[in-house]
């Protein structure tokens, strides 16, 4: 009989340090998805703040810390990374363990901006994606989430199977960026 062993998402691939920029990989905990029932979001929200200290994220928002965070993921959805949920929230919301699914890797520095300016159709410089903010976009053809964790450290989400890719195209990133060295901090 086959032996399995458990690895994680970024497993051998992580952690990678380029230039000033660095990113490995985030033990999340439990992933679960939560998904309303009709009518129910406040209440959802009443009893995940009683049970997890955080209220149901707005659009484009996480609500939380490291350790126990909830990020909008769509209309009527959001992820819990972290706690394994309460009971109490599934008579509000329908619940699905996602732990398995998703590569979750944190990368920062001074130039993590220029690195993912390189990737993501979207703008996330601190001026306009502030700590909190989080969003569902793409990095290169990949679907992605990204949530702003600090002034210089962002949170990146990718489905587990792309997880070679997700590590391979921001390290090509950290790559150009860092042969460019301080121009690339000035053009951000």
């Amino acid at each position: 009989m086959a032996e399995l062993l458990v690895k994680t998402p970024c497993e051998g691939l992580l952690p990678v340090e380029i230039g000033t920029v660095r990113m490995s990989e985030i033990a999340p905990g439990q992933i679960t998805s939560l998904a309303p029932f009709r009518g129910q979001g406040e209440a959802l929200s009443e009893t995940l703040k009683t049970a997890h200290g955080m209220a149901w994220p707005a659009p484009g928002r996480s609500t939380g810390r490291e350790g126990a965070r909830c990020v909008w993921f769509g209309r009527e959805q959001a992820m819990l990374l972290g706690p394994a949920p309460d009971v109490g929230l599934a008579r509000y919301a329908a619940l699905t363990d996602q732990s398995d699914a998703w590569a979750v890797v944190r990368i920062e520095g001074p130039l993590v901006e220029a690195v993912l300016a390189r990737l993501v159709p979207i703008d996330l410089r601190s001026v306009a994606f502030k700590r909190g903010h989080t969003a569902r976009t793409l990095l290169q053809h990949m679907s992605v989430s990204i949530t702003r964790i600090s002034e210089n450290a962002f949170q990146i989400m990718a489905f587990r199977s792309m997880a070679g890719t997700l590590v391979h195209d921001l390290s090509a990133a950290m790559t150009a960026v860092a042969a460019r060295g301080d121009i690339a901090g000035a053009s951000t």
